[in-house]
């Protein structure tokens, strides 16, 4: 029953996304040759009948290219960026194929134009109404419909987490209906309720519950047990997936890779690989370059903040510093001086302390309100920083601190941030470096670019008075 469920809305998907196809390329004739004349037409309108038969052409295309890019793989798991990147991807290969077979048609001459336009409405129609689709099928998930029926075996700390995880998505279309094992190993209120019996008794759970997948989450130390569970399903008629049990190693956002044909797993990997890079790169990017033209035009404040610095306190304006951010490379961070020249020259690397002797009025000021780190803006448009991420350190106090704060170099697997995590919820200048760790790992091991924006949009919102800025 489950799998007709899902081979019926992988159809219902299929079709939808064929009349998206067909009402784009109609919308993108009309755009181009009656609404948005940016381009003038030179050679009158073309008849729309040439058009539907192109259109004909496309879609019998599109069903093959569609399934090529994978965008009828069940995706109870994945991510909607990458739903959104594999029809951006499968958009741009109907585009080029039907650009191949026009260049060879000389009968007729097909606008260029429309074939931009059909780019842009079909991945917006694409996504939207694919996001309504799910939507949909969500409500029904919740209400009970198209549910798949779940077991996890092994009642520990993996088998714990999963099923919160589970338990706390009910649009995805999972029911545990409870835990197998030989003991309860983690013995709280929930596992005890959902408890099904023994690995023995697995055959008659499966058919009691009517379970669709089951989800072995056994130590890594129980590897007999798991080799007894494998035995037991191997001619049960259910999918079996394998938690890895990583609880007792320093993990981050984990994954699984293919080596040549060997699976293996990441236990360190950063959340900034492939599309996501490019996404947060951009990101970066277009905000950076936007905000440094506005601050030093529209609205001068850098220059007039450069001005007072040098009336104040004279050259130099800016403070190089060295920094470590991903990867542990060192780089040279940018900032507005605020101190007195040369104001480690007999201390050596210390922290700023509150009434710092060596600070200048202007540059408490500067300070205080963060304006200081405005120069940083540079080092993001260079690709040293990011606008978002944990705040960098200079190598003298890393190396001080990764001997004494577990998981300390975990952070430097992306690059460090103007802002972030810790920064925005009140962990930054003086304070506590053990609770700034556990914000800035709980920002590498939950990043998404929404999450980027809602630190950015707190940055803004909260201010950028810093009472622990000295």
């Amino acid at each position: 029953m489950l799998k007709k469920h899902n081979q019926l809305f992988l159809s219902i998907l299929f079709f939808s996304d064929l009349i998206v196809v067909a009402v784009s390329w109609v919308l993108a004739y009309y755009l181009r040759f009656y609404y948005i004349k940016i381009i003038p037409v030179t050679k009158g309108i073309p008849p729309f009948d040439g058009y539907v038969f192109l259109l004909l052409f496309i879609l019998v295309i599109s069903g093959g290219i569609f399934r090529y890019f994978k965008l009828y793989i069940p995706r109870r798991h994945s991510l909607n960026v990458d739903e959104f990147f594999c029809i951006v991807k499968s958009t741009l290969a109907i585009i080029i194929l039907t650009g191949f077979i026009t260049f060879f048609y000389r009968n007729y001459s097909y606008s260029r134009v429309v074939m931009v336009y059909f780019f842009f409405v079909n991945v917006f129609l694409m996504t939207t109404v694919r996001g309504i689709i799910r939507k949909i099928l969500k409500y029904f998930r919740k209400k009970g419909y198209n549910i798949r029926r779940i077991v996890i075996i092994g009642t520990g700390e993996a088998g714990e987490s999963f099923y919160e995880k589970i338990n706390s998505h009910p649009e995805m279309g999972f029911r545990v209906e409870g835990f197998v094992d030989d003991t309860i190993r983690k013995n709280t209120p929930e596992i005890r309720k959902k408890y099904l019996g023994t690995i023995d008794e697995i055959s008659n759970i499966l058919k009691k519950h009517k379970v669709d997948q089951i989800y072995i989450a056994l130590p890594l130390s129980d590897y007999n047990t798991l080799l007894r569970v494998m035995g037991i399903l191997k001619d049960e008629m259910v999918d079996v997936i394998i938690i890895p049990d990583l609880y007792q190693f320093i993990t981050l956002n984990a994954g699984v890779e293919d080596f040549m044909g060997l699976p293996i797993i990441n236990i360190t990997r950063s959340p900034l690989y492939g599309w996501n890079s490019i996404l947060k790169r951009l990101l970066d990017l277009s905000i950076s370059i936007v905000a440094v033209i506005v601050l030093h035009t529209i609205i001068p404040l850098m220059p007039i903040i450069y001005l007072i610095t040098f009336i104040t306190s004279g050259r130099p304006i800016f403070y190089k510093q060295e920094r470590m951010s991903l990867d542990g490379r060192r780089f040279i961070v940018y900032k507005i001086r605020t101190m007195v020249v040369d104001a480690e020259a007999e201390t050596g690397a210390v922290w700023a302390v509150p009434n710092d002797k060596r600070s200048t009025k202007f540059g408490r000021i500067l300070r205080r309100l963060s304006l200081d780190e405005l120069p940083q803006l540079f080092n993001v448009i260079k690709g040293d920083m990011s606008l978002v991420g944990p705040r960098p350190e200079r190598p003298v106090f890393v190396n001080e601190f990764k001997k004494t704060i577990p998981k300390y170099m975990l952070r430097h697997r992306i690059k460090a941030g103007c802002t972030g995590w810790a920064q925005v919820n009140g962990w930054r200048g003086n304070t506590s470096l053990e609770k700034r760790i556990e914000y800035d790992l709980y920002y590498l091991e939950n990043w998404s670019l929404s999450f980027d924006l809602k630190i950015l949009w707190l940055t803004l919102w909260k201010g950028f008075i810093n009472k622990n800025a000295y």
